[in-house]
């Protein structure tokens, strides 16, 4: 039988750093008919606001400024190195998107927020969460490991090659939506470690949003 992540490390007795529990609430706007999902945020001191994608160095609220606003600092606070969090969590209520994250405790094995070398404890309750966005159709990731996240609570857990790659999308065939089945589209990391130019990021999240009838 295949350990679970939390049993895995548990396992290792040499292995002390600590389980977290990710700090930000997700942002369920009852009408919303498509939800952001990515992974973890950085460590505290990394922060420029309480929010998702806390990190000014993340360009997440930048491509945002730029598909929506044509202006990359629309979130930006004047000239401080930080974004309002509550004029996008206002955005998302009026646009109708949700954001959610795929993973509610996890482990930084290297003490950063790398994905990759982030070790999964306990993911989303998918079920709940959907079931407070009813309108919920289409899940979009952020990247690969909150993909793989997302995965991993199919049964069986589908072979990696059946996983959307960046940008595209694939039909979701979550067990508990009755009725209908969930549509997954794949982004590109906002992280600036992720090896794409701004502009091209930009691209991809503006088509994405004008096939979801965004734009």
């Amino acid at each position: 039988m295949t350990q679970s992540p939390s049993a895995a490390h548990a396992a290792n007795t040499s292995d002390t750093r600590p389980i977290e529990d990710h700090p930000f609430a997700p942002v369920l706007s009852p009408d919303a008919d498509i939800m952001m999902m990515g992974t973890f945020p950085p460590t505290e001191d990394k922060w420029a606001m309480p929010f998702h994608y806390p990190n000014f160095y993340n360009d997440m609220w930048r491509i945002y400024g730029a598909v929506f606003f044509d202006d990359p600092d629309h979130f930006r606070i004047g000239q401080e190195k930080r974004f309002d969090h509550q004029q996008i969590r206002d955005f998302f209520f009026e646009r109708r998107i949700a954001s959610c994250p795929t993973v509610k405790q996890a482990i930084r094995e290297t003490g950063n927020a790398s994905d990759k070398n982030l070790t999964v404890v306990t993911p989303v309750n998918l079920t709940e969460v959907l079931n407070q966005v009813p309108q919920v159709k289409t899940l979009f990731t952020t990247g690969g490991k909150a993909t793989e996240v997302l995965y991993s609570l199919l049964d069986p857990i589908p072979p990696k090659s059946k996983q959307p790659k960046t940008n595209q999308m694939v039909s979701y065939p979550y067990p508990h939506t009755e009725g209908y089945e969930l549509k997954l589209y794949r982004l590109p990391s906002t992280s600036r470690a992720y090896p794409l130019a701004l502009d091209k990021k930009v691209a991809a999240y503006r088509t994405f949003f004008e096939k979801m009838g965004k734009l």
